[in-house]
């Protein structure tokens, strides 16, 4: 919201400068997101009189002009401007004036002349011919007669500052300069200069001349109807011009700028052309699937969700948004209805969004606007009528009320609102904060103003005391009372995950959680599997984006075929993410939600990427979270290599899964343009943390050796290591400290269908240094244990 400053200052009386005003109203709660002064860069540049103009000796295009500034002796300025004439007066801008754009005026020679200054036309400063439509723009700018060498700024409207504040969505009241200047009167406890607009009227009677009739009561709350006969289309004013140009609207003719001078002021308005309208007639209703040209020329096709301003027989506007193109006021209208209503602010936002017009207008009532503000909005218009002779204000008007809504009774508890606060404001002063914002106080029960409605209850009411009284005048105080904060155990399992993912050397990624459904044909995921029947999107940007994902395996090999492409040739990625699966097979409602499951995603690549470092990780964050002595099953699936794939469980092989890893099929990396290896593993975050341990038990460094025995054997190819491992642990007993797998072999020396398998046992007492009896007793154990497998020692 744009505003000029000098209006504020004329409804307020305030007498600050600008900056002191931005550090005020921002402080207590008008944010000012900019400032801008047109003539702030113009400088030197001054009022001057035309003595004599001379034909330039040396060009034929070029003049030799004699100005009076103001100083004892004229000044010399050659020109090539053909609208000029002894005794104009004109801004003149002298040797070393400043001017748009930083352009640097200097003396100079014009074919031997001297020229010790410059001309100014209109677009020199800053100025349109909308701003000064007497003006010619293509020449240089008279302006009419005034005292020689004043600073040309003030005598323009270019001293003015243009305010912009940021409105928030719950204080439509201040998307008008009565709203700020409110808040400025409230700010720095000053009356606000607001008088009731007065129309002296013509005679004549309004139900000579139009007909209202309101079909949708819902949708406009207020319609009221003035008629002004008569009318004059010219320019408006100098002041209401440069009011507006200040506020970021561009003047056209005084009906159209009364319009948007009352929409800055008060209200959003509209003006009809009375002989545009059949049979003299105003209906506000739904569209039934007619079509309308607005303002801008744009056609539009309009439903029944759309509410629009009738004649008899057509649409002439669209509510709250825009007019139509042939009942707009003209060159040669000669009575104009002025529209003053309040529609709802759904219904506008709604078809603004489905029309694609989004307007000063629309922009306003979208938020809610108050109704009983339509009629001073409208007098106001008239006023301006009268005072501009723009046209004679029929007598009567036409005010169709719907709004029932009354506003809320809240309870003024200054004890209470002090309490909160933590301050000791005085009940009087709060009376005075709360009656300068309009609030009427009475029986210990404030009733808000109607166009306040984002109050509601005493919450609100000690906010607004607060920030006019100001908070940097509130009191620092300490709080009372103990307080702790940390960590849930979820989180502390979450962050452990990520960290120890971090330390592993992986890059943490982040991907969207909708995918193309084309993705489960690049992974070769089968036709019948049940990932396939995804969360299907209703609005989707695009194919690409059209399902939520059931898999995380297409956003990690989309991350890797980035990178691989971008010449990074190896490297390893995680992401802490969400799966999505249909709640059963009923449609997706509020409370039939899809079931999100997280999962951490790993994936590596690179020509030296290798299944067992993938496991090692894998291994290394299971460890980080408690969780040892997982079992690694190989396994299938279509998307994997077939002999290096395998599910991970804990409890052994009949135990839960929390997982799996493997190398990605060959195929698959190609589907992605990869041309490297790449290996993918996926945890089930929600299941390791049923068996999350965070306590961690130290134990004391050994206080006696230890003792090592490899023990190599032969078992059927198909057999899993893992079980061989677990039953040597078992048989070794509690002087056992670790078995760690050696190497397996396939050979000469080994039948077919068989395998070697070596392990390396590592023992150690805790009561004393363990004998070569006690370690071989313990390995005759073990193999007496593998040999009941199935398992013959080499």
């Amino acid at each position: 919201m744009k505003v000029s400053y000098k209006w504020i200052k004329e409804l307020t009386g305030i007498k600050v400068d600008v900056k002191d005003f931005v550090r005020d109203i921002t402080m207590s709660g008008s944010k000012v997101e900019n400032l801008y002064c047109p003539g702030d860069e113009i400088t030197g540049v001054v009022t001057g009189k035309i003595l004599l103009i001379e034909k330039h000796p040396n060009a034929d295009k070029l003049v030799v002009c004699r100005v009076d500034v103001g100083q004892p002796d004229p000044v010399q300025i050659c020109t090539a401007a053909t609208n000029l004439y002894e005794g104009a007066y004109i801004p003149v801008a002298l040797a070393g004036a400043t001017l748009a754009n930083g352009l640097k005026i200097k003396k100079g020679i014009f074919r031997g002349v001297e020229s010790n200054g410059m001309l100014c036309s209109l677009g020199e400063l800053t100025l349109t011919k909308n701003d000064f439509p007497d003006v010619d723009e293509n020449g240089i700018m008279i302006i009419d007669e005034c005292e020689l060498g004043l600073d040309i700024r003030p005598i323009l409207g270019l001293d003015d500052t243009c305010v912009e504040f940021e409105i928030t969505p719950n204080r439509p009241d201040c998307l008008t300069v009565s709203g700020l200047a409110r808040e400025t009167a409230a700010t720095y406890g000053k009356r606000l200069n607001l008088p009731e607009p007065k129309v002296r009227g013509s005679g004549d009677n309004i139900e000579n001349y139009v007909d209202v009739s309101i079909q949708d009561k819902k949708g406009c709350v207020r319609y009221i109807a003035k008629v002004i006969k008569n009318i004059k289309i010219e320019p408006s004013p100098a002041w209401l011009r440069e009011r507006l140009r200040m506020c970021g609207v561009r003047p056209i003719n005084n009906f159209v700028d009364i319009t948007n001078y009352v929409m800055l002021e008060y209200h959003p308005m509209h003006a009809f052309d009375l002989s545009c309208l059949d049979g003299d007639k105003i209906v506000v209703r739904r569209a039934n699937g007619e079509k309308i040209t607005a303002l801008d020329g744009s056609e539009h096709t309009l439903d029944d969700q759309i509410l629009m301003i009738c004649d008899a027989q057509k649409p002439v506007a669209v509510a709250g948004i825009m007019g139509g193109e042939h009942s707009g006021v003209k060159s040669d209208t000669q009575t104009v209805v002025f529209e003053s209503a309040c529609f709802d602010g759904p219904m506008v936002r709604a078809a603004s969004r489905k029309l694609g017009m989004r307007t000063e207008s629309s922009m306003r009532f979208e938020k809610g606007l108050y109704s009983e503000i339509c009629y001073t909005a409208i007098m106001r218009a008239c006023e301006l009528v009268e005072e501009l002779g723009a046209g004679e204000v029929v007598d009567g008007i036409i005010d169709i009320k719907n709004d029932t809504r009354k506003p809320p009774e809240i309870e003024f508890d200054p004890g209470w609102i002090n309490k909160v606060l933590g301050t000791d404001i005085s009940v009087l002063q709060m009376e005075q904060i709360l009656e300068n914002l309009e609030m009427k106080i009475e029986n210990g029960v404030i009733i808000p103003p109607g166009f306040r409605k984002d109050l509601e209850g005493r919450h609100d009411i000690a906010e607004e005391i607060a920030r006019i009284y100001g908070y940097d005048n509130i009191p620092s105080t300490t709080l009372k009372g103990a307080a702790s904060a940390g960590f849930t155990k979820r989180q502390i399992f979450r962050r452990t995950v990520n960290q120890t993912a971090l330390s592993a050397g992986l890059n943490e990624v982040a991907t969207y959680s909708f995918i193309s459904p084309k993705s489960y044909d690049k992974i070769l995921m089968p036709q019948d599997d049940i990932c396939r029947k995804s969360v299907v999107i209703r609005n989707p940007l695009g194919e690409d984006t059209s399902v939520m994902r059931t898999t995380l395996l297409p956003s990690m090999l989309e991350v890797i075929s980035k990178n691989y492409n971008n010449r990074n040739l190896q490297g390893g990625f995680y992401e802490i993410g969400t799966e999505y699966f249909p709640a059963g097979n009923e449609e997706i409602s509020e409370n039939n939600l899809p079931e999100e499951i997280a999962r951490l995603a790993i994936g590596i690549y690179g020509d030296d990427a290798d299944f067992y470092e993938l496991k090692g990780i894998t291994e290394l964050i299971l460890d980080a979270v408690g969780i040892k002595n997982a079992v690694y099953k190989s396994s299938y699936s279509p998307s994997f290599h077939p002999h290096k794939y395998a599910k991970i469980f804990i409890g052994g092989n009949s135990g839960e899964q929390i997982g799996f890893l493997g190398e990605i099929h060959p195929f698959v990396p190609e589907n992605y343009d990869i041309g490297t290896k790449c290996l993918f593993a996926k945890l089930f975050l929600d299941k390791m943390f049923e068996f999350y341990l965070p306590e961690r038990t130290f134990v004391p460094l050994p206080k006696y050796p230890s003792v090592t025995r490899d023990i190599t054997f032969i078992c059927d190819e198909r057999e899993e290591g893992a079980k061989f491992a677990g039953a040597i642990e078992r048989a070794v007993g509690n002087i056992l400290e670790s078995v760690a797998f050696l190497y397996s072999y396939r050979g000469e020396q080994i039948p077919d269908g068989k395998k070697s398998m070596s392990y390396s046992v590592t023992m150690r007492s805790e009561s004393g240094t363990l004998t070569d009896e006690e370690a071989d007793k313990a390995i005759k154990r073990a193999v007496k244990s593998l040999s009941a497998m199935g398992a013959e020692r080499r």
